[in-house]
């Protein structure tokens, strides 16, 4: 056993056990991060903010919350919202956490994409940070069916169905997953478990896991450069702070995320309090009915561009019915991103508008999803039929001709 010398502080004691100042070396003043970026680089912290925040005002809504079909809706609109102390701010902050965290996830992943972040060494916090979306899905999706409301009861209807349309075991899944052979009691309980314990727990190790791999090949820059580290940390160490391309983790890059936090935090508060409504289907004020379907079924906002492709083929090709192309497109909308930095065959590691072909791809990418997502919400009748169709069509092909054009931009670049 090593010998300890008496500690002259309380710090001094905790380093002789847990080395703190290694540590604090390693993780934060001696991680280095490029100076050339944006307020977009402060989207992963803001990410976390609003994970803690969802967690506490989760834990205080929590202890009202009745997992029961004949209670639940009444915890959450009675209980919560009526006669607990300042529930509805609680429910509130979740409502609108669970929807802004999106919107900041959607920027941090197209940011990854606009400036090639997922690329040369960059793939393992590329396909954690999609592990990081597919978790916040999943806990979304869960938590979306507790308030037990009209929407959330179909809503959960017609994602779990989607799972019949694998093959061989399809039927049986959709059993087990609902725990029943339609969204009843057993549905709910499963959900509420996944949403206040499993999903949560795997969610933290992922956001750890996600930190590790940004350690290493360390964080893109503005202009995609590739410097040496260890020579521009020397620099900064040096204190030439000036000449040095990089900036310690702490205080330096952190206090930007700080200023970042504090002015969305503004924004934030102002959703929470004067127009939290975008964040609560006024159907799902109803509740939750078996043998009343809605007239128009639509998950969350979030998700409606994945739904639109999911229906968006609603006629038979080459002898495959609508239903089966639909199941077969969103299985290729949810795993497509995953293996983006493979696509992407160009050599560039530069902000799209630097690319003489990529720049074209994102901006019909970006444009695409947003016709998806505004039509995921339109009946699917008449000309929004059609327009969702060419959408999701375009999505998919999209994504099938990425690696021929940024094998054509490699040769262009090449040439020059």
């Amino acid at each position: 056993m090593a010998e300890f010398e008496k500690a002259n502080s309380i710090g001094e004691w905790f380093d002789q056990r847990l080395n703190v100042k290694a540590f604090t070396k390693v993780m934060m003043t001696e991680y280095w991060i490029p100076k050339e970026i944006n307020f977009l680089w402060a989207m992963g912290a803001l990410l976390v903010m609003l994970f803690k925040l969802l967690i506490i005002t989760g834990i205080f809504l929590l202890m009202y919350y009745k997992p029961d079909v004949n209670m639940a809706f009444d915890s959450v609109n009675y209980t919560i919202m009526q006669e607990v102390g300042y529930g509805w701010l609680f429910r509130n902050i979740h409502g609108v956490g669970a929807s802004v965290v999106f919107l900041i996830i959607y920027i941090h992943m197209f940011t990854a994409i606009y400036y090639g972040s997922y690329k040369k060494g960059r793939e393992m916090i590329w396909l954690s940070g999609m592990l990081l979306f597919v978790l916040f899905s999943a806990e979304g999706f869960s938590g979306y069916m507790l308030p037990w409301g009209q929407m959330s009861y179909w809503a959960a209807y017609v994602i779990t169905e989607i799972f019949g349309g694998i093959p061989f075991i399809g039927g049986d899944l959709v059993i087990w997953i609902r725990g029943n052979f339609y969204v009843a009691d057993a549905t709910l309980t499963r959900f509420f478990m996944l949403h206040v314990l499993l999903i949560p727990v795997v969610l933290i190790g992922a956001i750890a896991f996600h930190f590790y791999t940004l350690r290493f090949p360390h964080v893109n820059n503005e202009e995609g450069e590739f410097f040496d580290y260890k020579k521009e940390s020397e620099k900064y160490l040096a204190g030439d702070k000036a000449n040095s391309k990089v900036i310690a983790f702490w205080p330096d890059f952190l206090s930007k995320d700080f200023m970042v936090i504090a002015i969305f935090m503004v924004f934030f508060f102002y959703l929470v309090f004067y127009n939290n409504g975008f964040a609560m289907d006024p159907v799902n004020f109803d509740k939750a009915d078996g043998m009343k379907t809605p007239a128009h079924i639509y998950p969350e906002w979030y998700f409606l561009w994945s739904y639109e492709v999911l229906r968006g083929f609603f006629f038979e090709i080459g002898g495959v019915s609508g239903k089966d192309l639909g199941l077969m497109a969103f299985g290729f909308a949810q795993g497509i991103f995953l293996v983006l930095p493979w696509l992407d065959r160009s050599p560039m590691v530069k902000p799209a508008n630097q690319r003489p072909v990529f720049k074209y791809w994102f901006w019909l990418l970006m444009a695409d999803l947003f016709v998806l997502t505004i039509f995921g919400k339109l009946p699917p009748t008449g000309i929004n039929a059609y327009v969702g169709f060419f959408a999701s069509t375009t999505f998919l092909g999209l994504f099938i001709s990425l690696p021929f054009l940024t094998t054509i931009e490699s040769k262009i670049v090449g040439g020059k």
